[in-house]
């Protein structure tokens, strides 16, 4: 997806920026809301990452202008201002989502993904408590995970990351994507965790079967598809 992040805090646009592109996406950054305005109007994106406090003009009268003008394209709204009559505002100014800072990546790159699946106004389906990837499935109400009808003992942090995996079937999940969503570090602490236990998850879910599940794509990450 081609996206824009309309934040003027240089930091945080670097680092959702570096996060899209690992992702796969074509990222533009602008740090304004007048310039906001004229790339979302005249660019074509599939999704829109917009700061609500911005200099210029601030990211509500952005969206505002956007939704006036009949552009539909999704808005995931970003905030430190966290209570509920400020994400009331946003949304009715037509935010399609709202993520209030601190975030972590996972969840706004989890947000993007469901915007540019459901499309604007669509509604978001109701969550699963079953997850499968093949003969691979996971109880995610008993937490039990299990193979081609054999029971797969799994350590509380192996079920996290197998979840998160299963989650974003098919796709390369990068390093910075599973140390944030299983880990909750924002920030690389250049150890060998996810190597060792991306090793311990393969012996346990593809040990003894036929095919290959669990794929290492080298300079980017992991996939987990049949």
């Amino acid at each position: 997806m081609r996206i824009l992040v309309v934040e003027d805090d240089t930091q945080i646009s670097a680092f959702i920026a570096k996060g899209l592109r690992e992702d796969g996406h074509v990222v533009d950054c602008v740090g304004n809301g007048r310039d906001g305005l004229f790339m979302a109007t005249t660019e074509a994106y599939a999704a829109v990452v917009l700061d609500r406090m911005l200099p210029g003009l601030d990211g509500l009268t952005v969206l505002r202008t956007l939704r006036g003008a009949g552009n539909m394209v999704p808005v995931l709204l970003l905030t430190a201002l966290a209570d509920v009559d400020h994400r009331v505002e946003g949304l009715r100014a037509g935010a399609d989502d709202y993520l209030v800072k601190p975030f972590a990546f996972a969840e706004l790159s989890a947000r993007l993904d469901g915007l540019s699946r459901r499309g604007p106004g669509a509604p978001a389906a109701a969550p699963s408590t079953r997850l499968q990837v093949a003969d691979l499935e996971l109880d995610l109400l008993r937490r039990t995970a299990s193979r081609a009808g054999r029971t797969i003992e799994l350590l509380p942090r192996e079920f996290m990351l197998l979840d998160y995996l299963m989650r974003n079937a098919g796709r390369v999940v990068t390093r910075t994507m599973l140390l944030e969503a299983v880990w909750n570090y924002h920030f690389d602490p250049q150890t060998n965790v996810i190597d060792v236990h991306i090793s311990r998850l393969r012996q346990k879910i593809d040990h003894g079967f036929a095919s290959t599940l669990l794929h290492t794509v080298r300079g980017a990450g992991y996939r987990l598809d049949g």
